[in-house]
């Protein structure tokens, strides 16, 4: 029986040591992207600086983001190397910049004032958005260049979806527990320590991936043909559209210790909560490959978001109140947003293979440019959100300097109980607004898993064009 789990399934293009390899490279990097996206915000509270000025940074970064993400997704498409090799040579330098560029972010001179701080973390966030960008395009990429087949493709992305959450889970804990009372260490503690084990996590995959299906003829890009490609792909602009709003929008990440700090009198509570979430998280996420072969991913992921909406709501009414009853509503909600955070990032090769077959240009790089675009765009845009919103004046917060929450503890630093209503509502809320906006437009997104699979052997030349429109379910 444990032979017959080691064989790779009939039509599968991939070995076992491949996919090992993409697998556990995405818990190195969701250590670093969960280190940044969901304790950046803290790490900058505990500085002093105003959050007001700090979340105006974050935004205005993203100018550059903007730019950097279109240059180096025109780059990504028309850069030829020797080798031949189109992701390989990116994730190689990526996986040094990646790490130093994190380091230089947690090591803000706290002993300088706040116009250096600020200025600081100005620079750092700058080279870790660039490096960013440098591996999350290629590491989504390569799996058009890896396999063709959709089924292999769809359990590929589940298993490095459960890899990635095994990542995040790493970072959280060792954030949580070593600022917390009783270990009292420090954001740069945990940088150092999350930056090594992403280095070990993320290497494998430069020595064992292979690159299978790279298309010789790719036509070299201009902003014009950048543009047109957009627009001819219309579903990868609805589909990022509704993430934008989900994601942006979704700034419980960042507030996560405080809400347990202030609401439930413990920094840890978010732990203990979220380690009764992964169970149902974990069980269903195995399930997904299986849940595929019966259901439309985007049937699956509309009824996820739904179930996450109405919990959220329920959880703001009562989840205050009981501490018991807020543990049971987060766990049950935990299993529709576990869902969705596998399906995530299955829509843009879907995308992509949709753009091809529409306009008969292969933009990958532009494609999954996108992708890394707004997941910095949005993660950016919650952070600075959550804090333009507790820095308001009304609000009543009060910001404080301090290294972790034994210091905080000891401050004598109090609250109001306004301002912990706006924290449970920006907590609970926000990302349900956000949440709800995403559903309505997802509603337009009409590409279905067959269909993509039809466009993906016709890209692939296993069948004629003509044969493909007659398959198709609809005229797109």
């Amino acid at each position: 029986m444990f032979k017959k789990l080691k064989l790779t399934p009939a039509g599968w293009e991939t070995d076992s040591r491949e996919r090992k390899s993409y697998y556990i490279y995405f818990a190195g990097q969701n250590m670093i992207y969960t280190l940044v996206s969901q304790f950046l915000v803290t790490y900058l509270m505990f500085q002093g600086v105003n959050l007001a000025k700090a979340g105006t940074i974050m935004l205005a970064v993203k100018v550059w983001d903007a730019v950097n993400d279109a240059i180096f997704g025109v780059i990504f498409d028309s850069v030829k190397f020797k080798s031949g090799k189109k992701y390989l040579p990116w994730l190689k330098i990526s996986t040094v910049l990646i790490p130093l560029s994190t380091l230089l972010l947690f090591f803000i001179p706290k002993s300088s004032g706040e116009v250096l701080k600020l200025a600081w973390f100005a620079v750092a966030y700058i080279c870790w958005d660039t490096a960013y960008t440098l591996c999350d395009v290629p590491i989504y990429g390569v799996i058009t260049s890896m396999t063709k087949n959709m089924d292999e493709r769809n359990s590929m992305l589940s298993y490095k979806s459960i890899w990635g959450g095994v990542g995040t889970a790493v970072t959280t804990l060792i954030a949580s527990v070593l600022v917390s009372e009783k270990v009292n260490s420090n954001y740069s503690v945990v940088a150092v320590i999350t930056c090594v084990l992403a280095i070990a996590t993320m290497t494998p995959v430069l020595f064992n991936i292979k690159e299978r299906f790279n298309s010789q003829d790719e036509e070299s890009f201009t902003i014009r043909k950048m543009f047109r490609y957009l627009f001819s792909n219309k579903y990868l602009l609805i589909y990022y559209i509704g993430f934008f709003f989900y994601s942006a929008l979704n700034v419980s990440a960042a507030f996560n210790l405080f809400v347990s700090y202030y609401i439930f009198n413990n920094e840890l509570f978010a732990l203990v909560v979220g380690a009764i979430g992964v169970v149902p998280q974990l069980i269903f996420s195995l399930l997904i490959p299986k849940m595929l072969k019966k259901f439309d991913k985007t049937k699956l992921m509309i009824l996820c978001n739904i179930a996450n909406c109405v919990l959220s709501v329920i959880i703001w009414l009562v989840g205050r109140q009981n501490i018991y009853l807020y543990i049971v509503l987060s766990t049950l909600r935990a299993v529709p947003m576990g869902i969705y955070g596998v399906l995530m990032f299955m829509f843009t090769p879907d995308c992509a293979e949709y753009g091809k077959y529409k306009s008969g240009i292969e933009a990958n790089g532009i494609t999954f440019a996108i992708q890394t675009f707004m997941v910095k765009l949005t993660a950016a845009i919650s952070g600075a959100l959550g804090m333009f919103l507790l820095g308001l004046k009304y609000t009543g917060w009060i910001s404080v300097e301090v290294e972790n929450f034994q210091e905080l503890s000891t401050s004598g630093v109090t609250q109001s109980v306004h301002a912990l209503d706006v924290l449970w509502f920006v907590y609970v809320m926000v990302p349900a607004i956000g949440c709800a906006l995403g559903l309505v437009v997802w509603k337009f997104y009409k590409l279905n898993d067959k269909d993509v699979q039809i466009m993906a052997d016709c890209n692939a030349g296993k069948i004629e064009r003509v044969e493909a429109d007659e398959m198709l379910s609809r005229k797109y």
